[in-house]
């Protein structure tokens, strides 16, 4: 090697955000392009289940698994094709629900005299804090149907004598719906946030030109949110793909089959490899919305919507339909994001399911020791028994190093890539980081799954878990790391390199204090995420390292109805108070994208 190539390399690592960067590329390439080969390996392999079908050692590589699932005719179709075309139909309509929702409360609350803003504004975010199967477990105590399924009553018939529909509470209509509100607040944010701050003279100017108010919206509003109208989709859509949890609630009495479902089945079976070609065809979907997401914004290079702005917004005025659209809103929020609390509650204390008549209340399902707790498969209510508490000890202490881990690392690689932003490596980081959110939830829990078969010591850990969380939530942080980043100026940090602060101390102690609300939700939203998880953890899970959110699932699929009530009612709480406390110790709110003054 060169003198000068020497220096040059010396040079290069001198600076932190280099060495960080570097760093950040092989770990990333390691935890995501690794995996994903052996993915692929595993959709050749012959698995130890497979060897009585297959006829073959295991280990050994074969085609059969591509051919059976995609040329196998009728068995192709049930098993890969029809969940194919359920999955792409509920994403696109959950993302329709999703930006019209939520796109439509944005502007009426960023462009309209409507009452009750704060209200509105604070609650709406409830659906997506929550876990996503909460409004599934909703619907289904709401609207169930006595005669599909388990022949239970629900709250809807039991109040008013109306049976709805199967196609209603059960299918792709009741999962689209669940998943399109579950996901509105991206499309509130987003658009919501894009509304607040464009220029109001654009409007105004169309206004006095005597433009009507449809035409100001068709030509001048929607094109200036078409961009976080097609993030929302996109988002959405990749999200919606993944869904495990709805599905399962909402799909299994009618056998409505999705991909997520349909590969679960798979790997718990016979069918390993099948299953692994279905996490691999999920993840093109996911590499396909990135590649769609880039060459669009590529070939639109300008979306200026902030110039010199307009001091004072014109906001429409509703007239008439102000207060009942109000009140019309309140009722709705209150509906999907309120009631379904009370109504977990309400099912967690039922002695018998279906039946809401006050002899037939009980506490057993969460403090008693009797009867009915040890018939329904516990050996006391959940806030009695050991198992129980030590399942939440691991979701909290999961959830608390996946924050750290991603946490830490989203100021890193936040901190170097609005260091070095426009050079490759900082591109190809911020790729790698951002690349595991575009990875369906089950598919990701199925590349690990591949490795950690290979390496005993692995399989059934803490630090299995650890790791795929932490991989799986770094988007979350990483993007809260480089918005942060970009908004200070180099200036703040040269001023300290003058005068010989090290870069340790120019982190701890001026850009982290400057930007801690900020980064801290960095940490935050991996921690919720991770107290909600199913889809990722459930094909890595074992009895010794279960979940809250696996016991429930086990619990509902078993027909103990209560326990699920309850242990779903105790996360959602858990959730909410976490990020409550959160936000009015830092100041910080994920509703306050928008401000509902």
């Amino acid at each position: 090697m060169s003198k000068k190539a020497a220096n040059h390399i010396k040079t290069f690592f001198q600076n932190p955000a280099n060495v960080i960067l570097v760093v950040f590329f092989i770990l990333l390439a390691a935890l995501t392009l690794y995996p994903l080969l052996s993915l692929v390996f595993e959709t050749y392999s012959v698995h130890p289940m497979e060897m009585q079908l297959i006829r073959k050692p295991t280990g050994a590589l074969t085609p059969y698994h591509w051919k059976r699932l995609l040329t196998g005719g009728e068995y192709s179709v049930n098993n890969f094709y029809r969940p194919l075309l359920n999955t792409v139909l509920m994403a696109i309509i959950a993302s329709i629900i999703a930006i019209f929702f939520g796109g439509s409360v944005a502007w009426l609350i960023t462009r309209t005299n409507l009452k009750y803003k704060k209200f509105i504004s604070f609650v709406f975010v409830f659906p997506y804090i929550m876990p996503s199967w909460t409004l599934a477990m909703f619907w289904t105590n709401f609207f169930r149907n006595a005669n599909v399924g388990m022949g239970i009553t629900g709250i809807f018939t039991a109040l008013t004598g109306i049976t709805m529909p199967e196609w209603f509470v059960y299918g792709i209509f009741p999962c689209s719906v669940v998943l399109g509100l579950h996901y509105s607040p991206f499309a509130y944010i987003l658009i919501g946030g894009i509304l607040r701050n464009m220029d109001a003279n654009l409007e105004e100017a169309a206004t006095i030109l005597k433009a009507s108010r449809a035409k100001i919206m068709r030509k001048i509003t929607l094109p200036i949110v078409m961009p976080a109208l097609l993030s929302t989709f996109l988002l959405v859509f990749a999200s919606a793909m993944s869904a495990y949890a709805v599905p399962v609630f909402l799909g299994s009495p009618v056998r409505f089959w999705v991909l997520t479902t349909k590969m679960y089945t798979m790997m718990n079976g016979n069918f390993q490899g099948q299953g692994y070609i279905i996490a691999f065809t999920m993840i093109l979907f996911g590499i396909g919305i990135l590649g769609l997401n880039q060459w669009f914004t590529g070939r639109r290079k300008s979306f200026t919507t902030i110039t010199g702005k307009s001091s004072q917004i014109s906001l429409v005025n509703l007239r008439g339909a102000r207060t009942p659209l109000s009140a019309f809103l309140v009722v709705l929020l209150c509906f999907i994001a309120i009631v379904p609390l009370i109504t977990f509650a309400l099912e967690s204390v039922l002695l018998l399911p279906g039946d809401y008549s006050l002899k037939n209340f009980t506490l057993d399902f969460w403090i008693g020791r009797g009867e009915s707790a040890l018939e329904n498969g516990m050996d006391a209510g959940i806030l009695m028994s050991a198992d129980v508490w030590r399942t939440l000890w691991n979701s909290l202490r999961l959830s608390v190093v996946c924050s750290v881990v991603a946490g830490t690392s989203g100021i890193l690689i936040g901190y170097a890539i609005g260091k070095r932003r426009g050079s490759k490596l900082a591109t190809f980081v911020n790729n790698l980081a951002f690349f595991p959110y575009l990875m369906p939830s089950m598919a990701f829990g199925a590349i690990y799954l591949s490795i950690a078969t290979k390496i005993p010591f692995l399989y059934g850990s803490f630090f299995i878990l650890a790791l795929i969380g932490s991989v799986k939530y770094l988007p979350f942080a990483s993007r809260s790391g480089v918005n942060a980043m970009l908004q200070l100026s180099n200036e703040i940090e040269e001023a300290a390199v003058i005068v010989g602060v090290p870069w340790i101390k120019r982190m701890s102690h001026i850009i982290v204090p400057i930007q801690k609300a900020t980064f801290l939700s960095g940490f935050l939203l991996p921690f919720i995420s991770c107290m909600r998880e199913l889809s990722l953890f459930a094909l890595l899970v074992t009895p010794q390292n279960k979940v809250l959110t696996t016991m429930l699932m086990q619990f509902n699929e078993k027909g103990y109805t209560q326990y699920g009530n309850a242990i779903n009612l105790m996360i959602i709480v858990l959730v909410l108070l976490i990020n409550f406390t959160v936000n009015k110790a830092t100041g910080a709110s994920i509703d306050k994208g928008v401000g509902g003054a």
